[in-house]
């Protein structure tokens, strides 16, 4: 049996269904070519029949990652499926993903069918996506609820039709290891080797690791996962806990082994969170703030004498530096920049980019006095979210408001021009974004606010993360922004949030026909 496993991340699509997890195109190129870094075999990009935004995405991607498949769901639909191959036509390797439910509660239910009338959509699906694509995967939703009888007609339909994956999913993270083990060794059984048999656990229950790797010692040889477990609902299997446990026990895998650069790990999850707004809890596994902390001293005293007693992986497996703090100073030139970039992960620059990203580095060292690898990524990361600047945020003056009414006076450049206005709030947050709300003539209405600190210390910088309506339109939008400063820092991410909101606008105004 093949002991190459292949990773198909979900995190562009499953995992941008996260509630509050919506990213904009930029943001979604820049997570595929982190993708691609981290050495994925298949991007699922997202879903292009669901909105000219998500076809937009994929057609970029699609042309910008060569090294991993780019692929797009569609429904069992004609339209889906067309708007599926429009959108990866460009790609090097590319892949259609059809799917539809094959339950019975869901056949009755949801698509009012009958068994009969599901083969037959399936195998007209397979049939159209194949006529676009040689690479084509199926799923049958909620398989972890479906009886066996159906799922392997089902599977032999599509088969014979042209689909070379068949995907069972436990859409709704219902199933136990030991469940999701004997599925798959009836399903690779039945399947003998005609086509890949792939999984898609949620972790309604906990159980989408565990659920996978029961399945990848049943003979599954894809999954389908998101960095950080992202996903509907309790989300998806965790991608790096996946590759983890196989790197880490080998000896209970017969040598199962991935693509997967683990050293990339650390800044991929690092980058979805940030673009997400969505951070991993302190505990999580592998990605977790605390997965390689010691603060036991029995813990601390085992560590000192042998990293490996109470350590089963390594931190720079995953990318995580022993040293965070970097040399470079006020006085560093542009080129030692450019190669901490480089050795940072960021080695595709453009100018325009380096030269701005220079100059707040060179603000920074004036400020602050120990410069960290982290402050370092998280400004070339916001440069990156916020390069299309159709508002900027020039300055911010907050009023004493200890004795008086909170008052803001902003000013923001827009085509060229500086605009200076002021506003009152109920506090000074309030009175920032009541201003920067008169200066554009968009009303916005804040839904959610996060900040952190980049690092430690009372100098670290705050990144902050909003999520806005602007004019009661849906969805909400994220913006993020970064200072020393977080009343500048909110600023900027309310700013950015605006600039998404208008960039998504003017596509949509604009439509996404693309000459295919």
């Amino acid at each position: 049996m093949d002991n190459k496993l292949i990773i198909f991340d979900t995190t562009l699509r499953d995992g941008e269904q996260s509630p509050g997890a919506s990213m904009n195109t930029s943001e979604k190129i820049q997570i595929a070519q982190q993708l691609e870094k981290l050495q994925v075999d298949v991007i699922e990009a997202g879903f292009a029949a669901a909105s000219p935004g998500d076809f937009d995405a994929i057609y970029q991607i699609s042309q910008i990652v060569k090294n991993s498949s780019i692929c797009s769901l569609a429904r069992a639909v004609d339209s889906d499926i067309k708007a599926a191959g429009e959108a990866i036509a460009k790609a090097n390797l590319k892949r259609i993903h059809t799917f539809i439910a094959t339950s019975p509660i869901h056949m009755q239910y949801k698509l009012k069918m009958t068994p009969d009338e599901v083969i037959k959509r399936a195998v007209n699906a397979v049939t159209y996506a194949r006529t676009m694509t040689d690479d084509v995967e199926f799923s049958l939703e909620d398989a972890g609820r479906s009886e066996m009888t159906f799922m392997k007609e089902i599977t032999q339909a599509v088969i014979e039709a042209g689909a070379s994956t068949i995907n069972l999913p436990d859409t709704v993270g219902y199933r136990l290891p030991n469940e999701i083990n004997q599925m798959v060794k009836q399903m690779v059984d039945f399947v003998d080797g005609k086509a890949i048999i792939s999984l898609h656990n949620h972790n309604d229950l906990g159980l989408a690791v565990a659920n996978t790797l029961a399945g990848i010692q049943a003979g599954a040889r894809q999954v389908e996962c998101t960095i950080n477990g992202l996903g509907e609902r309790a989300g998806n299997a965790a991608m790096e806990e996946v590759v983890m446990v196989l790197k880490t026990r080998k000896d209970l895998f017969n040598g199962m082994d991935t693509n997967i650069n683990t050293k990339e790990i650390s800044r991929t999850s690092k980058m979805v969170a940030t673009i997400t707004g969505i951070e991993p809890q302190p505990n999580k596994a592998i990605v977790g703030k605390n997965a390689f902390a010691h603060e036991s001293g029995i813990h601390q005293d085992g560590m000192l004498k042998n990293a490996e007693t109470y350590e089963i992986m390594k931190p720079e497996d995953i990318g995580i530096e022993e040293n965070n703090t970097i040399v470079l100073g006020k006085h560093s030139g542009r080129a030692a920049f450019k190669d901490k970039l480089s050795n940072l992960g960021f080695s595709d620059i453009k100018d325009d980019e380096l030269n701005s990203s220079f100059e707040r580095f060179k603000i920074l060292c004036d400020k602050k006095k120990d410069i960290l690898d982290d402050d370092i990524r998280m400004i070339m990361t916001d440069e990156k979210l916020n390069h299309d600047k159709i508002y900027e945020i020039i300055s911010v003056q907050i009023s004493d408001c200890s004795n008086g009414v909170p008052s803001a006076v902003l000013t923001i450049k827009h085509d060229d021009k500086e605009i200076t206005d002021a506003g009152i709030g109920d506090g000074a947050m309030d009175a920032i974004f009541k201003t920067i709300d008169r200066i554009t003539g968009y009303q916005g209405t804040l839904i959610d606010y996060k900040v952190k600190s980049v690092s430690e210390g009372k100098d670290a910088l705050a990144k902050v993360t909003c999520k806005v309506t602007f004019n009661d339109d849906n969805p909400a939008m994220i913006g993020h922004g970064l200072s020393l400063d977080t009343m500048i820092a909110s600023a900027r991410a309310y700013v950015g949030a605006l600039n998404s909101y208008l960039s998504m606008k003017d596509m949509l105004k604009k439509g996404t026909t693309h000459q295919v």
